[in-house]
């Protein structure tokens, strides 16, 4: 990640999201290495994690990812105007009224349930084609794909799956972040014993970014990581093994003086133990800066940490820079609320929740700004 704090520009612009492909990309190829001789995947739904699919789809691409998941057919189809010659994936199935949309624009529906099954089957008759496919098994999730019984009628009535190339038969870990829990275990089992069900040939998939770090035996033919790619953590309470990729530069509203027993924010919430200086940033709650982060979060200036004070707001949050030389903080400059000193890992315990939330809330009322740190600017 870059390191320097942006110039002011004189502008005015809003708040500045920094995406650092070259992270991006070099966490991709990490990831890669742990797996061995196994493809390497890349979620990239919902914006590519925020950080924008338009962006972050071509560098995974250049870094040499070929098989991409989204989660809706909308999401396929911006993705497939940018990388045309990507393998792409609708987590979410097919859906009635898509069946034109999968075919058209090249995308592979993960069949997630019997109907599906039978609708794909009647697209392959119609069209002349063995259209590609993959295949969700229900391991514990208890969201999407086939469950036991599905699969047990499968297994008694094995041309049901006629017609479709199926690609992957594929299942999801629900707790691969917490490495000790025997849910994983248990899910891996349940995953093998159904595979042979299928009675057809078609590679495997379990592994998510955390499933990964889980070893060889979750590896099977391809894995999925989503959150790891973006700097996200693998393991539950533990730092992130990953580069940071996105770095929230607050734009300075103001810095004023406040004196002991002055209250700072909506409700007074903060209360001002001595006189010191306040300054109003340009960053929100309406920004994704999650209002749970009221006199939770932290901003940096240089290697200076400094408290968020007082409720976080629609658009601006108060940060104490009592401390922070003058000449360091003014009007039009910037402090940083997330980076490699404060990641979206550190935000989401503060907040009390997840990274995940923390990274796809960023909103789009910022500058973006995309850097490659393995080549500069782009």
């Amino acid at each position: 990640m870059l390191d320097t704090l942006p110039a002011s520009d004189g502008s005015g612009a809003a708040s500045e999201l920094v995406i650092d492909l070259g992270a991006i990309k070099q966490n991709y190829l990490d990831l890669k290495k742990r797996l061995g001789g196994v493809e390497c995947g890349a979620a990239v739904k919902a914006d590519a994690y925020g950080t924008g699919v338009d962006r972050v789809g071509p560098a995974l691409f250049e870094a040499g990812c070929r098989t991409f998941f989204v989660a809706t057919v909308d999401e396929g189809i911006t993705l497939r105007d940018v990388l045309p010659r990507a393998r792409i994936a609708v987590l979410n199935g097919l859906l009635p009224g898509t069946e034109e949309v999968f075919p058209e624009h090249g995308l592979i529906p993960v069949i997630n349930d019997l109907e599906q099954i039978a609708r794909i089957r009647q697209m392959c008759v119609r069209t002349d084609r063995a259209l590609p496919a993959m295949l969700h098994i229900d391991t514990g999730m208890s969201r999407l794909g086939l469950t036991a019984e599905d699969m047990k009628w499968i297994s008694d009535e094995p041309d049901v799956l006629g017609g479709p190339d199926w690609l992957y038969a594929l299942s999801h870990l629900t707790t691969a972040d917490d490495p000790d829990n025997p849910s994983n275990a248990a899910q891996l089992t349940r995953f093998k014993e159904q595979l042979p069900r299928l009675q057809r040939r078609m590679q495997a998939s379990l592994a998510n970014s955390a499933g990964i770090f889980l070893g060889p035996d979750y590896h099977f033919n391809l894995a999925r990581p989503g959150f790891a790619l973006y700097g996200g953590r693998v393991k539950d309470g533990e730092p992130s093994p990953m580069a940071p990729v996105v770095r929230l530069m607050g734009r300075v509203l103001q810095v004023r003086a406040v004196k002991a027993g002055d209250t700072v924010g909506y409700g007074g919430t903060h209360k001002v133990q001595k006189d010191g200086r306040i300054a109003t940033v340009a960053v929100g709650y309406a920004d994704g800066y999650l209002r749970s982060l009221s006199s939770q979060g932290a901003a940096y200036l240089g290697d200076r940490k400094l408290p968020v004070v007082g409720r976080v707001s629609m658009d601006m949050l108060a940060v104490d820079v009592s401390d922070a030389d003058r000449a360091e903080i003014y009007p039009g400059g910037f402090v940083e609320l997330l980076g490699s000193r404060y990641t979206v890992n550190d935000a989401a315990d503060a907040a009390g929740t997840i990274g995940y939330e923390i990274l796809t809330g960023l909103g789009h009322r910022y500058t973006r700004r995309y850097v490659d740190t393995g080549s500069g600017e782009t």
